[in-house]
């Protein structure tokens, strides 16, 4: 099985993690410490919470990015219903999180998407590509 582990710098790290708790995340103790915190989502994806010090490890002659003013990239998660993704964005907005787009809706894909608290997007989508238009 192929893993898939994100890895976020963030400013405060008591505040990133509560803050993935919040959304549905476990705290790994065995990926964690002082610098980093392991949050996994399922078997195949974790993401790591690295403070930025730690990051800096990482990055060679590369800066950290302002998530707050830049984007690289959109994280996206896909669930089972609209009803979910509805669920999940909430539980953001509530733990934090700011929506950055208004909600979508395509008919064949649904999403909402919202900015953590150090400025990194993730997007909640549900999508049924049996129904996606034809060219």
């Amino acid at each position: 099985m192929t893993k898939l582990y994100i890895n976020l710098p963030v400013a405060d790290l008591p505040k990133a993690t509560a803050f993935y708790e919040a959304i549905g995340f476990t705290l790994n103790p065995q990926f964690s410490s002082g610098e980093a915190s392991g949050m996994v989502w399922d078997d195949s994806l974790s993401v790591m919470l690295l403070t930025h010090g730690f990051c800096a490890n990482f990055l060679g002659k590369k800066t950290i990015a302002d998530a707050h003013a830049t984007t690289e990239v959109l994280n996206a998660l896909q669930f089972d219903s609209k009803a979910e993704v509805d669920a999940f964005f909430e539980k953001a907005i509530r733990a934090g999180g700011k929506k950055t787009i208004d909600a979508y809706d395509h008919g064949f894909m649904y999403g909402r998407d919202f900015e953590d608290p150090d400025g990194h997007i993730w997007e909640a989508f549900w999508m049924d590509a049996s129904q996606m238009p034809k060219e």
